[in-house]
């Protein structure tokens, strides 16, 4: 049996696809209930309260109580044995709740991963990459700092037997004090990268540190003081630094890999770092913000194939989102093709270019393909993993949508980019009538993206097919609210070359809900 599946009684738990089976068959279960039923199962019998219980399901995002009620009544209806039989969860008032019944599960979840925490570990090399510290002295220096770790984040993530979290996910600890036992244990990985850097004049200074998040024993560390026209080469030296302390064999095996085509012009690479922050957001307003840095960078390099990715991010969030103008579909594709042309070995740059093509450019085929690209290159990168899952989902290419969702989500748990891969599964649970399943991974998506308009408006749908009539109207004047300009015929738009079978079950609920066509 494989490390992650857990066989107790007339179950089976398989930790790794996150499914429950009672007899033989698969329960539709979703990934919080899972969570929860193996933080239930780690303690022994013992109570768990809900504080504790919205800890481990829900780091780092704030969800209200009626969640967990919601989750325990769908692990009751799977687990119980019915009308008059043994209730496997207790509730215990005022304190919370206890898993009883159950001893086969709890022996085995001890033996096993401790899903409770977070991914399980992997037998694969793993790694956290912490934000790098601004010893600057000026905050003005900030975005340099983040660069650099969005920089070797990039180049570790070319290793094919490296697992890399991402920087969404790790930057939750920037500002903050961290214990690295702590940081491997909540992203299941073995090793952490952390550092600073000084940039002063032409100059910057950069510290770093690799560490056994098992042992918390140093395994490599290094201080460099560089011209800031070598960055660049500084960044690979201190990847391939990282990549020969943890396995000395491979190191000049993979140098090749992690080099890629860079920006010649600095000052060019300095405007993309400052555009960042905004280009992450879908926010139309944000965009506004940094087309204009991007179009600069461009007037330095125009073959600059980053800026051209992002600059069609930012103009599909304007297309999509700010009033369906011609003029910004135009551009969004035009900077996608360029991302294309010069960025050939560019995961990040592909990923982005191939969701503007699907979505407003309606080419899947190339689309698809300059996915595969992309994670050829790195499969770790969770752009192309987020992006891909969604539009496979739309396509109604439902397996391989749950498998690049789900390998986001273990990679990068608490990246706020995985709202895509929530509702990547929750499109395609819809799209299979499991709606209590597209319930929980809608709910996920809008947690981990609160602003996020679609997430708001599948969750919708599932409210409604679930029963909840009015939750679910109260969902769709959330969508009103993120998008004023929402409407199902703008959805079909920029939903790439989706099937109709796929859409038509969301638009009626989103026509039965009061959405505007």
């Amino acid at each position: 049996m494989d490390r992650n599946e857990v066989s107790f009684g007339r179950f089976g738990l398989d930790l790794d696809q996150r499914q429950l089976t009672r007899d033989g068959v698969t329960v539709p279960l979703g990934s919080r209930a899972l969570d929860i039923l193996c933080a239930l199962a780690a303690a022994k019998g013992e109570v768990v309260s809900k504080d504790e219980l919205m800890t481990k399901v829900w780091p780092g995002v704030v969800v209200e109580e009626n969640n967990i009620q919601v989750h325990v009544s769908a692990l009751r209806k799977a687990l119980d044995e019915g009308k008059g039989g043994q209730t496997h969860i207790v509730t215990v008032p005022g304190r919370g709740y206890r898993l009883v019944g159950l001893k086969s599960l709890q022996s085995a979840i001890d033996g096993g991963p401790d899903s409770s925490l977070g991914p399980a570990p992997s037998d694969k090399a793993s790694i956290a990459v912490l934000p790098f510290q601004n010893m600057s002295g000026d905050s003005e220096h900030e975005y340099f700092a983040d660069g650099m770790v969005e920089e070797i984040i990039t180049g570790l993530s070319r290793i094919k037997w490296l697992s890399v979290i991402s920087r969404n996910s790790t930057f939750i600890y920037k500002n903050k004090p961290a214990a690295i036992k702590e940081v491997a244990d909540k992203f299941g990985v073995r090793y952490v990268l952390e550092g600073g850097v000084r940039k002063s004049g032409n100059r910057v200074r950069i510290t770093a540190q690799l560490i056994d998040g098992k042992t918390d024993a140093h395994l490599w560390a290094e201080q460099y003081d560089r011209v800031l026209e070598d960055v660049f080469a500084l960044q690979d030296e201190i990847t391939m630094c990282v990549i020969g302390a943890i396995e000395p064999s491979l190191r000049k095996a993979e140098t090749d890999r992690i080099k890629r085509q860079r920006p010649t012009n600095l000052n060019a690479y300095d405007l993309v770092l400052r555009s960042l922050p905004f280009v992450l957001s879908h926010i139309p307003k944000d965009s506004e913000m940094a087309i204009p840095l991007l179009q600069d960078a461009l007037k330095l390099q125009p073959d600059y194939a980053t800026a051209h990715a992002f600059l069609g991010r930012c103009f599909l969030h304007r297309y999509a989102r700010a009033g369906l103008r011609a003029e910004d579909r135009i551009a969004a594709i035009q900077h996608a093709r360029g991302a294309i042309a010069y960025g050939s070995d560019d995961a990040t740059a592909l990923a982005a270019a191939a969701h503007v093509i699907a979505l407003i450019e309606h080419d899947s085929a190339t689309a698809l393909r300059l996915f595969d690209r992309a994670l050829e290159l790195s499969n770790s990168n969770v752009f192309a993993l987020n992006f891909s899952a969604i539009i496979l989902a739309w396509m109604g290419k439902t397996e391989l949508a749950i498998e690049r969702a789900q390998r986001a989500l273990r990679l990068s748990p608490l990246d706020f980019y995985n709202s895509r891969a929530h509702l990547a599964l929750a499109t395609v649970y819809f799209y299979g009538q499991r709606y209590a399943d597209a319930l929980d991974a809608a709910r996920s998506a809008v947690h981990a993206n609160p602003r996020h308009s679609t997430a708001h408006a599948v969750l919708a749908a599932a409210l409604l097919r679930t029963g909840r009539a009015a939750e679910a109207k109260a969902a769709a004047q959330d969508v009103l609210k993120h998008q004023p300009t929402f409407t199902i015929h703008g959805i079909r738009l920029v939903s790439g070359g989706l099937e109709a079978t796929v859409f038509k079950p969301f638009a009626d609920a989103w026509r039965q809900i009061g959405l505007p066509d």
